[in-house]
This record gives structure tokens, C-alpha cells and sequence, in this order.
């Protein structure tokens, strides 16, 4: 600890100002950059395929079979149904909590269910509460539409939910840790590979090869 009548001789003490501006401008460099990280990431979810895909820059970092609305698409209130277009995570629920993990009302219960637990279909482990970005998914947010995971899983695949994305636990979570609020998510009734090639294209035609 220096005393507090000790002075340091002029030349050091000239150099405060400076060292400050370059410990200044490394913190800054060295910082995340968390608006751009967030726009990176973005979700894919195809209904005739029954997939979603999570993108980085544009590029597919994962797969993995989904289930939408087994009563059709649309966003009409008590309808049930998935909404199609652009949406955004508006929320998180559920971080550190363990696979299988019930939540009713956003809120964990306590209850942990294992996959492809009997008579039982409630929100498990994850949940990515959608904002629609459109008027065709304007109504999503009060609907409560969900990416979630659900118990049963066998159903994975195929059209099984009351209106949200259900997923298997596992993968639920590895969406969860890579995808913050934020994140566009595009519910598209097209098959994925035609959409990525839709990317692809559109990437090519902003970065040419030189």
C-alpha cells in the first residue's frame, strides 16, 4: 500500500493519463461483443419437414426433428395452431435446471419426468418463450408459443403440440445455450434444404467469390 503522503516523481506520475487510455482501449478491444454475437444466431424450423436448424453467420451448427401443432398452422387464439414468419426469443425460462424438469406456468413444479413418461404431457426441461415479428404471429407471445421440451418424445417428428416447437430434452437444451434473447426464429411451411439453398444464395450474392 503506498502512504498517503508519498508522491511519485513527476515522470511516473506524467504517465498516468497515458496508461490509463491504453488500459481503456484494450478492455474495450478485448470485450464481447454481445449485439453482434446475438445477431449471428438464428433458427430455422420447418413444418413438412418436422426439423429445425440453428445457423451461425448463416451457416448450419446443428439439426434436430421438432414436432409442431398436431391441429395446423395459423394464429388465431384457442386455434391451437403453429404461426408461420419471423418470431423472436423475447424470453428464457428454465437455464440450469435439470432434463426433465416440469414447468407449469413458466414456473419449475419440482417434478422431474423421464423420457416417454406414461400419461403425462406437460413443458419439460427448457423453454423458449416466441415473440411474433409479423401480423400472420402477432397473437404468439399471448398464446404462450413455446420452443419446449417435452416428455414425450416417441412423438418427435411428426405433429404432436397444442401450437409450440416441442423438442427432446437433450436438444433442447444444446438450443438453449447457443440461442440468446434475441434470436430471430423463422417458422417456414417449405422444406429446410430449399431454405438453406435461399441462404446460401443470398450469401453468395453478397460476398462473391473475388
Amino acid at each position: 500500500m503506498t502512504p498517503a503522503n508519498y508522491r511519485l516523481p513527476m515522470r511516473f506520475s506524467s504517465l498516468f493519463p497515458l496508461a490509463c487510455l491504453i488500459l481503456s482501449s484494450v478492455a474495450a478491444f478485448a470485450a464481447p461483443d454481445v449485439s453482434a454475437r446475438r445477431s449471428a444466431t438464428s433458427i430455422i424450423v420447418s413444418v413438412p419437414d418436422q426439423k429445425m436448424v440453428v445457423l451461425q453467420n448463416g451457416l448450419k451448427v446443428g439439426s434436430y426433428s421438432v414436432s409442431t401443432s398436431k391441429f395446423g398452422l395459423g394464429d388465431r387464439p384457442r386455434s391451437y395452431a403453429t404461426p408461420l414468419g419471423k418470431l423472436m426469443v423475447a424470453q428464457k425460462v428454465g437455464a440450469n435446471a435439470p432434463e426433465g424438469a416440469v414447468f407449469k406456468g413458466r414456473r419449475p413444479t419440482g417434478e422431474v419426468l423421464k423420457p416417454n413418461a406414461k400419461g403425462r404431457d406437460p413443458i419439460v426441461t427448457r423453454i423458449l418463450y416466441l415473440r411474433g415479428m409479423e401480423p400472420q404471429n402477432a397473437s404468439a407471445f399471448d398464446r404462450a408459443i413455446y420452443i419446449h421440451g417435452t416428455p414425450e418424445e416417441r412423438r418427435i417428428g411428426r405433429p404432436a403440440s397444442y401450437g409450440c416447437i416441442r423438442m427432446k430434452s437433450r436438444d433442447v437444451v444444446k438450443v438453449f445455450n447457443a440461442t440468446p434473447v434475441g434470436t430471430t426464429v423463422q417458422i417456414v411451411n417449405q422444406p429446410i434444404g430449399r431454405v438453406l439453398k435461399e441462404i446460401a444464395a443470398q450469401r453468395h450474392s453478397a460476398h462473391p467469390a473475388s
